[in-house]
């Protein structure tokens, strides 16, 4: 996994790319491709929400086992380990790991987030095996040399009754976004590549559809539970944000919630995210 240079916390992120795990993205302007961000999209928060509870049985404990893997600065880690999670990061950036210390001891969290440097290639040597509850694997696989090895390497970690959390960028909504801003011959590029890239100036190595995702994953041991679709209509929307009044705002948060689970939206979404257990 490269090391994410950027000082924005997005990981991994695309240079044109959507923002749809961002707070509020179902009504932010966004470009139509998946990254990882601060926060979550409320599609993502509550998929997470709901794979932490089946992770940890009925009424769901605190105190379970996280690993958020290329999580940086920690914009999903830190709000599970003030939730009472013990949360490992594990991301190959030494600065953004300085950063989540910086934040983990600004919050009040520093006992139960601990920043390790590393990836996908030596998961093993931070994290022993089966002794996750809940693994958090966003906007990696678009960027790593070899997905299938990563999965591998989640999978080892993860109990047998654990549960994982997989967000990858769409290729169907990064056709549509460069579409929409006239970016035409990368629109077809990414019609046509086996990877989904438009370019060789592409910051990412490949995109997904649903029934990819599902495949790979498949392919290495797991049982997909549920996909939802990310960033779906609300980078459609010809408003957005402090354009936006309140309940038109509340509207397209709605569609973008019913969006999410829509199979025949699935193939538009700017992001995917995938729950997943092992097998």
């Amino acid at each position: 996994m490269p090391a994410d240079a950027a000082p924005d916390p997005a990981h991994h992120a695309d240079a044109d790319a959507a923002d749809p795990a961002a707070p509020g993205a179902a009504a932010a302007p966004a470009r139509r491709d998946g990254r990882r961000t601060r926060g979550a999209h409320p599609v993502v928060a509550e998929g997470v929400a709901e794979l932490l509870a089946a992770a940890g049985g009925p009424g769901s404990r605190a105190g379970l086992a996280v690993l958020d893997l290329g999580g940086g600065t920690g914009g999903l880690a830190v709000g599970l380990a003030e939730a009472g999670h013990d949360v490992v990061v594990v991301d190959p950036s030494p600065d953004a790991l300085a950063a989540l210390a910086r934040r983990a001891d600004e919050v009040g969290v520093a006992g139960r987030l601990t920043g390790v440097q590393g990836d996908t290639d030596d998961l093993a040597e931070h994290v022993a095996d089966a002794s996750v509850d809940l693994l958090l694997c966003h906007g990696v696989l678009e960027v790593v040399d070899d997905p299938e090895q990563a999965l591998r390497a989640c999978r080892r970690a993860l109990r047998p009754t654990g549960r994982l959390s997989v967000l990858v960028a769409g290729r169907g909504g990064a056709v549509l976004g460069r579409v929409a801003s006239g970016h035409l011959p990368q629109a077809r590029a990414l019609q046509q590549d086996r990877d989904g890239r438009w370019g060789p100036q592409d910051p990412l190595q490949r995109r997904f559809d649903a029934d990819g995702a599902r495949d790979l994953l498949a392919r290495v041991g797991f049982s997909v539970l549920r996909t939802e679709g990310v960033g779906v209509l609300a980078p459609l929307a010809p408003r957005h944000g402090p354009d936006l009044d309140p309940s038109a705002a509340r509207v397209l948060a709605a569609l973008e919630q019913d969006a999410a689970r829509d199979p025949a939206l699935l193939g538009v979404a700017a992001a995917l995210h995938l729950h997943a257990a092992p097998v």
